[in-house]
């Protein structure tokens, strides 16, 4: 009974923060309210005995992707817009998708009260930690190497596109791009800006 409650309540809250987020005018403030579905449904996950999945949502989710999210909304400075008002038709598309949604909810709600109980081994419980780590260094072992070695060479290709020049490595590029330009009297002149 006391789980059932919790899931009504972490899910109302998950709700709520996502009709929020697509409510809020104000980008930022739409990141903080994902930043609540993502914590609610965390929280979910951990009442499905899944404490792995539920501090992965935390951490990459909650934590790296909404930074990154932040910082873009941050670095692009978006300005408050005019009202569009040619796309009122929108609003009759989103109520029928809705209401789809709904109907399928519903759907879902009342095969899950008709399907049989079945007894789960809470020792067994395959989102375990330990479950998910033996797996990953035993049957597993060779995909998550090879995701390492890709990550790794991502990681390397990002640090040589955004690598800074040398002040004589500089130099020389803007001479080769003046040259292609055929402006080489200007050549030497440095006091063109970069």
């Amino acid at each position: 009974m006391a789980s059932t409650i919790l899931f009504f309540l972490f899910a109302g809250f998950a709700i709520a923060c996502a009709v929020s987020m697509v409510y809020q005018k104000n980008p930022l403030y739409s990141a903080i309210s994902l930043v609540g579905v993502f914590i609610s449904l965390s929280c979910i996950y951990i009442m499905l005995a899944a404490p792995f999945i539920a501090a992965v949502q935390i951490l990459i989710y909650a934590g790296a992707i909404m930074v990154l999210v932040v910082f873009v909304i941050m670095l692009l400075n978006l300005d408050e817009d005019a009202p569009l008002n040619r796309l009122r038709y929108l609003y009759a598309v989103g109520g029928g998708l809705g209401l789809i949604l709904l109907a399928q909810t519903f759907f879902i709600f009342y095969a899950v009260m008709k399907a049989p109980k079945q007894v789960v081994d809470q020792t067994e419980t395959v989102g375990r930690t330990i479950s998910i780590g033996s797996g990953m260094y035993t049957e597993y072992l060779l995909p998550v190497e090879i995701v390492g070695v890709l990550l790794l060479m991502a990681i390397i290709g990002g640090v040589i596109l955004v690598r800074r020049l040398e002040p004589a490595q500089l130099e020389l590029v803007v001479d080769n791009e003046l040259e292609a330009r055929n402006e080489g009297d200007e050549k030497d002149d440095y006091r063109i800006v970069f």
